[in-house]
C-alpha cells in the first residue's frame, strides 16, 4: 500500500452503494454487502473503489443532502461498518475514496437548521440567505425544471440558495468557519483511513460573491476564481496524512480549456473527471478530437481522468450497443490517464426499464441506478443475488445472462473481456505512464501509440460498421488484445479495437 501515484496507474471502480450488493435483505444495498463483494473488485484489476455517498441523509437526493458528514446512514449500516470495509479493502490492496459533498448539505443539517432559526444566529452566515421581494437572481437549480434556485424561508421571511433541491441549501464558502468545518469533515474520514475523495460539483464552491446574473460563455454561480483556493487548501489538508491520498473532482466543464486549470496547477485536484466522452456522438475524429485537446492542454502538468457513464449518466451498452461498449472500454482503459468504471460497466450492463410507477429519483436517474447482478434471478432469489428481498429498483430483464457468476464462466463474456484489458494495463508500462501520440490513420479509425522506456504499443479502434485498414505503423506488430474473438491481418474487423505490441 505504500506505492507513489498509485492513482495514476490504477484503475478506480465506482460503487454506487445502495446498488451493488445487500446483506439484511431490506432490498437496498450496504456496506457490510460492499465488503462481501470487495474481492470480486479486486479480481477485476481496479486498484481502488469510490463510494458514492454513505452518510446520513433524508435521502432527498439519495444520499448528496448530507445530514450528518461524520456518520453513516443507518441504511448503509455503522460506522463500523464503514471501518470494516476500509480494513478489508486495505488488506486486498484495494484503495478506499469517500464522496465528500462541500457544496450543500441537507435542510435536515443541524447546521441549516440553526442557520434558519434567526437573521441574527450565529451559523446564518454559513448558507447564502438575501431579502427582498424577489429572488436575487436568475440563477436556476441543476435538476431539469428550470425552477428558480432560491426559495424563500418562512421562517425568516428570506431566500436561501440551492443549487440543486430546495432540500439542498448551499454552503456559503466565502465564510470561513465554512471551509474551516469542511476540513474538519476530510480529516474525520482521512484519520479513519480513507485513501482520498471524489468531491461532488467541485467546482461550484465558487461563486460569484455579488450574485450577479449568468452571462453568455460567464456563469456566475460556478467555476468562479475563488474555487481554486480553495481547491488548493483541501489538497493542502489530505497532505497532512502520509499514503499519497488523492482529491478527484467532479468539474462538470464541457469546455476542456476551462477544466484544465483545475488539474495542471500541481496544487489543486489531482483528477478531475472529464466528462466530454458521455456526451460525443460515436465518431472516431471527434473522440480523436477530443483527446488531442485534453493531452495538448495538459501537456506541461495534469493527468487526465477518463469516464464512459456513472451513476447520473445513462450507461455505456445503452449510448452505444455492446459492441462498441467494447470499443470504447478499450479507449478508455489504453489512454494516458486515470479511468473511472461504474458497477456493472464490465458486465455490459444497459440501462434498465422502470415503470413510471417506480420511478423514485426526481431527475429520473433510475435506470444506469438498478441493481448489480449478482446470480440468475430464480423463484428462490428473484433479486438475483442483489438482495434476498425486493430490490429498490427492478433487477435487469436479462440477469440471467447478464450475472456476474454466470459470466465469469464464459470466457467471451463482457466480464472476461474487462478482466483480460485490466490485467493487460497493469502488465504494461506503456499502457500506465506512457506519452500519448495520435496517428493519421483511415477514417472510422482512432489509432494512438503509448510508449514508454523504448516499449511501444499501438491502440487501433474502428468505429465504423464495416471494416478498415489498419495503421501502417502496426505492420509486423504483435497482437496483444482484440475486442473480437477472431482477428487479424492487416484490417480492422467492424466495430473492432485491436492493441498491438510494435
Amino acid at each position: 500500500m505504500a506505492s507513489t501515484r498509485w492513482w495514476r496507474s490504477g484503475v478506480i471502480y465506482q460503487i454506487y452503494p445502495r446498488s451493488f450488493a445487500d446483506s439484511d435483505g431490506d432490498g437496498v444495498g450496504d456496506l457490510r454487502g460492499i465488503t462481501e463483494r470487495l474481492e470480486y473488485v479486486r479480481d477485476l484489476g481496479a486498484a481502488a473503489v469510490w463510494l458514492s455517498p454513505i452518510y446520513r441523509s433524508p435521502m432527498a437526493d439519495f444520499g448528496y443532502d448530507v445530514a450528518d458528514h461524520t456518520d453513516v446512514d443507518p441504511l448503509f449500516g455503522t460506522l463500523a461498518d464503514a471501518d470494516d470495509l476500509i480494513a478489508r479493502a486495505h488488506e486486498l490492496g484495494l484503495r478506499v475514496l469517500l464522496d465528500f459533498v462541500p457544496n450543500h448539505t441537507s435542510d435536515q443539517h443541524p447546521w441549516f437548521q440553526e442557520s434558519r432559526a434567526s437573521r441574527d444566529n450565529p451559523k446564518r452566515s454559513w448558507y447564502v440567505w438575501r431579502g427582498g421581494d424577489a429572488p436575487p437572481n436568475g440563477w436556476v437549480a441543476n435538476f431539469g425544471d428550470q425552477r428558480p434556485a432560491w426559495t424563500r424561508d418562512r421562517a425568516t421571511g428570506e431566500w436561501y440558495l440551492h443549487s440543486f433541491l430546495p432540500e439542498q441549501p448551499d454552503l456559503n464558502w466565502d465564510e470561513p468557519a465554512v471551509e474551516a468545518a469542511m476540513h474538519d469533515v476530510l480529516r474525520f474520514w482521512l484519520r479513519r483511513g480513507v485513501d482520498g475523495f471524489r468531491i461532488d460539483v467541485a467546482h461550484a464552491i465558487g461563486k460569484d460573491p455579488e450574485l450577479g446574473d449568468n452571462e453568455p460563455g460567464r456563469r456566475h454561480n460556478e467555476d468562479w476564481p475563488s474555487v481554486h483556493p480553495r481547491l488548493a487548501a483541501i489538497r493542502r489538508v489530505l497532505e497532512e496524512f502520509d499514503g499519497d491520498r488523492v482529491a478527484v473532482g467532479e468539474v462538470y466543464l464541457l469546455d476542456q480549456r476551462a477544466l484544465a486549470p483545475y488539474v495542471t496547477t500541481g496544487d489543486e485536484l489531482h483528477l478531475a473527471h472529464n466528462f466530454v466522452f458521455l456526451n460525443l456522438p460515436w465518431s472516431a475524429q471527434r473522440f480523436r478530437e477530443t483527446v488531442d485537446e485534453f493531452e495538448e492542454l495538459t501537456r506541461e502538468g495534469g493527468w487526465p481522468a477518463w469516464c464512459l457513464n456513472n451513476h447520473d449518466h445513462s450507461r455505456t451498452a445503452t449510448r452505444y450497443g455492446w459492441t462498441r461498449a467494447r470499443v470504447a472500454a478499450m479507449l478508455v482503459l489504453t489512454l494516458r490517464g486515470t479511468p473511472f468504471l461504474f458497477q456493472g460497466e464490465e458486465l455490459g450492463l444497459t440501462d434498465v426499464p422502470v415503470p413510471p410507477e417506480s420511478i423514485v429519483d426526481v431527475d429520473r436517474r433510475d435506470p444506469e441506478r438498478a441493481p448489480v447482478p449478482w446470480a440468475p434471478p430464480s423463484a428462490a432469489c428473484p433479486g438475483a443475488g442483489f438482495t434476498t428481498g425486493r430490490p429498490w429498483l427492478p433487477v435487469h430483464p436479462d440477469a440471467e445472462q447478464l450475472a456476474a457468476s454466470v459470466q465469469a464462466q464464459d470466457p467471451r463474456s463482457p466480464l472476461a473481456f474487462y478482466r483480460a484489458l485490466l490485467a493487460l494495463r497493469r502488465a504494461t508500462p506503456a499502457l500506465q505512464e506512457g506519452s500519448y501520440r495520435s496517428l493519421d490513420a483511415a477514417p472510422d479509425v482512432f489509432a494512438f501509440v503509448r510508449e514508454h522506456a523504448a516499449r511501444r504499443v499501438l491502440v487501433a479502434l474502428n468505429f465504423a460498421p464495416f471494416p478498415r485498414p489498419l495503421p501502417a505503423e502496426a505492420a509486423g506488430g504483435r497482437l496483444l488484445l482484440s475486442t473480437h474473438a477472431t482477428t487479424g491481418g492487416d484490417a480492422l474487423a467492424a466495430d473492432e479495437g485491436r492493441i498491438v505490441e510494435l
